[in-house]
């Protein structure tokens, strides 16, 4: 795939995600699935984001990069400032969440291993397609 191709493909896969998300946001019952799906989500948004951003760098960067934000935007959350903001307005807790916790840490990590285990595994079916079309 191309570099540009690729970055189409993560863009509407980006948006995909943010519609899908609206729809866990808006239409699943509070609990732990919603939560964990809109962790999920959230995860591989970033990671989708990032390989828009940056495409032609190796795997992990992405990968680290998207893992980096959603820790780092957890953590921030321990400043108790994304619940205070959000009762201001509301939908910026859907970038900055509300409460730590650490599950949500979990979820992060697996879900951007498994976005980069995808993008890897998909890269490398691509490549196996090209060589046996140019062989």
């Amino acid at each position: 795939m191309t570099l540009d191709r690729r970055r189409i493909v993560a863009a509407v896969a980006a948006a995909v995600t943010v519609v899908v998300g609206l729809g866990v946001h808006r239409f699943a019952p509070d609990g732990a699935v919603s939560d964990i799906a809109g962790d999920a989500l959230y995860a591989l948004l970033v990671y989708l984001l990032a390989v828009v951003i940056v495409p032609r760098r190796a795997l992990w960067v992405p990968a680290l990069g998207a893992w980096v934000w959603c820790a780092a935007i957890e953590l921030f959350q321990l400043t108790g400032l994304p619940l205070s903001w959000g009762d201001g307005f509301p939908p910026i807790m859907l970038v900055l969440g509300t409460v730590f916790d650490v599950r949500d840490l979990v979820v992060y990590t697996v879900t951007v291993l498994a976005a980069a285990t995808v993008d890897r595994l998909s890269g490398a079916a691509r490549g196996r397609a090209r060589a046996e079309r140019g062989a």
